[in-house]
């Protein structure tokens, strides 16, 4: 009776298969009685026999002769074929089948360059519809080389047999479409994912020997790697096979072990660049693309001449790179990169020669790393280090406590530097300033994480110390710079200053608003505005001579002016820096926005009035003039960080963020309580610029210098909101003071005299944090004043705190600053707790970057003063021995 091709899984968990009881195939079968499944069409031989009891495995036969045709029972054992032909159709049962291949199958090393990989026995997939000499004789080849052979006589069978085995050679009968479409069942498998490194071979019909041999392209087309014409003899299928094995399969092992390396280089921590000999970028790793800023698609098949090149290096560095590698010399050195948004950043680079077929150079094997010396200044800054650490053992410390007692160590400033002198030198000044900010107290949790890295470094393996580097490289770019602060009871000064200048204020508590008036047509004195600044009056052009000097007294530049000194000072400062050439724009234009920017000031405010932004744009303008910030920044830095310092305040209302927060002002509730007054500065400057084309000094510049333009001004104006005081500043400390003290220390153990600045100008970062710094340090450089006009700033900013508090009493408002009342206040107290917590830390670090001696000494001295008042229980601006005088 006629019955279905049966398939049978041994408790092996193999697969054995034969299709009908009367095929001749070579396939011995015997029978077990448990672990059946079914998968139509599909034979197996394998060498997993010895798995099998061995009652069931075959014994070892004959080699059959070359000619198999006619003897091909001789193949099967006696008594197999009794059960062979037994009915299948019903009944559970196992059929194995195998040859003395398994005892051959043996695995194979091969070397890959200095990789030593093993090869497991070839898998071969026999795809026949019907047995026939060509199958056997493929069968018999495989027995013979030890390969491993499954046999498949489906579309489905052969797709299922390729996914579970992964087969190194498929052959597939191509002769008769009959059955099934070859190319069809080819590109099926050509589908998958494994098959990109299987060799798949068509058998072809014999031509006869009038016949033209046809073109071979269609069979490549569909998938095929190969052909053979039809031949049954075992030893033309033996050398067919073993040829591809030591041809195409031994080179798509050595590929598939190619991906092992890719996966290093892709997890490898260095950036690498592979390009060809006429270096044409092949390939890059993440490392790299993270490092230089491209994703690989717009790097693979480029030339290394399209990229952008930094102007930092060497005239002669490429050819100098050039010679030695076209000599098949390795090259490594430090060469300045441009990355993707246009900064250029110092790299320690690799490059080795790969020679190729014919010993030509082939490929250039780059590896790229950061530049950095952070290990030089290890001696430097280990005593400061370690001083920290043993105070941060103390946990229990609270902030307060430690910010109160900071001062013993610092009162004095002179004592740091000398012991026996009243007059210690600048430069030791100078030193001490750039040694104390690895020693600040107010730190945030990102900071001490830096400095832990840092001290981690010196006992570290060169490895561990690179990869700390880059570390610190991620560190320092992102936004973990806020400090935490703890409660400051001990110190209600402090407490009350951190409240009201580092807060938004308090949830709404009354239904009360302030509105405050913008004084757009302000009335001033009948002293005429100049038409050019040759037209100032000779009592003010004498004043402004001296406006170079730090010690330049606004005061009585706001008295000669009547309250204007910001059109005069500003005439004379942009002149001086060519804002004007810059803008192109005209000095009229320009002394037009001047007066309306400064009619928006109120001069109503004792502090806040155009008097304190023309001491800021002093300020600015003296810090813009010492050398390593005029070598970090660019005209346009320096003409935005003018143009900010003068708008920075205007129409300030005299009442604090936290004031117009909890009064639920029309700006607090416009700006989300965010950044209110100093968002409200930069929209209403611009505002008033552009409106009206006579004061608008932008109209002639281009758009793309006017966007960058304006970012970088609001930018610095929303830097002086004091809720990001410590964010701006330890930022400042980590990612300029520290590596620029690195790299000072070793430029000095090594007798150089070179200032730091190179790379401070290629890192835009760098130049933003320097421009937010700059800024911040001149809108509160009040103590750092000579002591006459820091003791007047501070009588003007007591009254308007004086004057909040007041209104926040009538209003009903919550009272932010509760110590600036004006019957108990204690002046000295306040500007003590201002230095110490907010202004000394940051002008150390400024110091350190832009050298300022002359206002370190006057914070000293200044400190001192309020010192002293204090200790002699004055709570006024001055003794009064000296009110009196």
């Amino acid at each position: 009776m006629g019955c279905a091709p049966s398939i049978h899984v041994s408790q092996s968990g193999v697969i054995y298969c034969r299709d009908s009881d009367e095929s001749n195939s070579p396939h011995q079968t015997t029978t077990i009685s448990q672990g059946t499944a079914t998968l139509h069409g599909l034979f197996i031989k394998t060498d997993a026999a010895d798995s099998i009891p061995s009652v069931l495995a075959y014994q070892s036969r004959q080699q059959p002769p070359p000619s198999a045709g006619p003897r091909r029972k001789e193949r099967r054992e006696p008594g197999a074929s009794a059960r062979a032909r037994a009915p299948r159709c019903c009944g559970i049962e196992a059929e194995t089948q195998t040859s003395s291949a398994s005892a051959k199958a043996s695995t194979t090393e091969v070397q890959l360059g200095p990789m030593r990989l093993t090869q497991d026995p070839i898998q071969v997939l026999l795809i026949f519809a019907k047995d026939d000499n060509q199958s056997d004789g493929f069968w018999w080849a495989c027995d013979r080389a030890g390969y491993r052979c499954n046999i498949a006589r489906t579309r489905e069978s052969a797709l299922e047999c390729f996914l579970d085995k992964h087969q190194e050679i498929i052959v597939i009968d191509h002769r008769n479409s009959r059955y099934f479409d070859a190319e069809d069942i080819c590109r099926s498998i050509r589908a998958t994912k494994p098959s990109e490194h299987t060799v798949i071979l068509a058998v072809i019909p014999r031509i006869s020997a009038d016949q033209e041999e046809t073109s071979v392209l269609p069979l490549l087309n569909a998938g095929f790697n190969r052909q053979f014409m039809e031949n049954s003899s075992i030893t033309a299928c033996y050398n067919e096979l073993v040829q591809i094995e030591h041809g195409e399969v031994r080179s798509q092992f050595k590929l598939r072990a190619c991906n092992a390396v890719f996966t290093a280089l892709d997890h490898c921590q260095e950036a690498i660049e592979i390009t060809s000999e006429d270096h044409v970028i092949q390939y890059v790793n993440p490392a790299f693309e993270r490092m230089m800023g491209y994703h690989k698609g717009e790097l693979i098949g480029k030339e290394l001449t399209e990229l952008p090149k930094s102007d930092k290096n060497c005239a002669d560095l490429l050819d100098t790179i050039n010679t030695f590698i076209k000599k098949g010399k390795e090259w490594q050195g430090v060469y300045y990169a441009r990355r993707k948004s246009g900064d250029s950043i110092q790299q320690h680079v690799k490059i080795t020669p790969v020679t190729g077929q014919g010993g030509k150079i082939r490929h250039f094997v780059s590896l790229k790393r950061l530049h950095c010396t952070n290990e030089n200044n290890k001696q430097l800054y280990k005593s400061h280090r370690d001083e920290k650490y043993t105070g941060d053992n103390s946990q229990s410390e609270s902030h307060s406590f430690r910010c109160k007692n900071r001062r013993k160590d610092s009162t004095d400033v002179k004592s740091i530097t000398s012991q026996s002198s009243d007059a210690p030198s600048l430069q030791t000044r100078r030193y001490s300033s750039m040694a104390r900010i690895h020693s600040m107290t107010i730190e945030a949790p990102i900071t001490k994480v830096i400095n832990i890295i840092n001290a981690a470094q010196e006992n570290s393996p060169i490895t561990v110390a690179e990869a700390l580097d880059r570390v610190l490289e991620i560190l320092r770019t992102t936004e973990l710079y806020s400090p935490q602060l703890g409660t400051k009871d001990e110190d209600p000064h402090t407490s009350d200053l951190v409240g009201g200048l580092m807060t938004d204020g308090l949830r709404r508590l009354s239904g009360n608003e302030y509105v405050f008036s913008k004084n757009m047509n302000l009335s001033h004195s009948h002293l005429s505005v100049p038409n050019t600044i040759n037209d100032v009056p000779p009592c003010i052009t004498q004043l402004l001579d001296n406006e170079e000097s730090w010690d330049f007294n606004i005061f009585e530049l706001e008295a000669v002016t009547n309250k204007r000194p910001l059109v005069y000072l500003g005439l004379k400062v942009f002149a001086r820096f060519g804002v004007s050439e810059f803008l192109n724009c005209s000095e009229a234009t320009l002394r037009a926005w001047l007066q309306l920017i400064e009619a928006n000031y109120h001069s109503s405010n004792s502090y806040h009035n155009s008097t304190h932004a023309a001491d800021v744009l002093h300020a600015t303008a003296f810090f813009l003039g010492k050398e390593r910030v005029k070598g970090s920044l660019d005209h346009l830095d320096e003409v935005a960080a003018l143009i900010a310092a003068t708008i920075h305040d205007v129409d300030h209302p005299g009442r604090t963020n936290s004031f117009l927060c909890n009064a639920g002002s029309e700006l607090a509730v416009l700006y989300n309580d965010t950044a209110v007054l100093e968002s409200h500065h930069t929209a209403l400057a611009f505002q008033l610029t552009t409106k009206d084309s006579k004061c608008n000094i932008f109209k002639n510049i281009d758009r793309n210098h006017y966007r960058t333009l304006r970012q970088a001004i609001i930018d610095m104006v929303l830097a002086t909101e004091m809720t990001k005081h410590f964010e701006h500043v330890n930022k400042f400390v980590n990612s300029i003071n520290k590596p620029m003290a690195s790299e000072e220390t070793s430029l000095h153990s090594e007798g150089s005299d070179c200032e730091c600045t190179a790379n401070v100008k290629n890192f835009p970062d760098n130049q933003t944090l320097i421009k937010r710094m700059m800024i911040k340090c001149a809108d509160v450089a009040n103590p750092c004043r000579p002591l006459e006009l820091c003791i007047e700033w501070a009588g003007r900013i007591s009254e308007e705190y004086f004057a909040q508090t007041d209104e926040e009493k009538r209003q009903g408002l919550p009272v932010v600053m509760p110590v600036f009342d004006r019957n108990t206040c204690s002046i000295p107290k306040s500007q003590i707790s201002f230095i110490d917590y907010f202004i000394t830390d940051m002008f150390d670090a400024w110091d350190a970057f832009a050298h300022l001696p002359v206002l370190m000494q006057h914070l000293a001295n200044n400190y001192k003063h309020w010192k002293t008042l204090d200790e002699l229980k004055c709570k006024s601006l001055r003794l009064p021995s000296e009110n009196n005088n």
